[in-house]
């Protein structure tokens, strides 16, 4: 079995491969893209699992300390738009991001 908290308050109990590291497995098999190519993000101890098979783990700034120190890098809180910051910090790189916002700003 495996055991996780996904909240302060609630203890997942399930199969040992109901995982989210068994989800990256799953999804590198369908998709045929290698685990290190891989990104993930989270922010709960039951995320531990998915940051050990990714290539890259990021953890949101509001993760408790103990999950924080379980992935690569570790972005802003969830309330200062973490995800959308990791994805153009770490995944798109700056020069991608900074294009995607020059995009974004200009007229059409």
């Amino acid at each position: 079995m495996s055991a996780a908290r996904s909240q302060p308050y609630y203890l997942d109990v399930t199969h040992p491969q109901a995982n989210k590291g068994a989800v990256v497995d799953r999804l590198s098999q369908l998709l045929n893209i290698p685990t290190d190519e891989i990104a993930t993000i989270g922010d709960m101890p039951n995320d531990v699992p998915m940051f050990e098979r990714g290539g890259l783990s990021i953890a949101m700034g509001n993760a408790i300390p103990e999950v924080q120190q379980q992935a690569n890098y570790v972005t802003t809180s969830y309330e200062e738009e973490g995800f959308a910051h990791a994805v153009e910090q770490f995944i798109l790189g700056s020069s991608a991001a900074n294009a995607v916002k020059s995009r974004l700003r200009s007229p059409v």
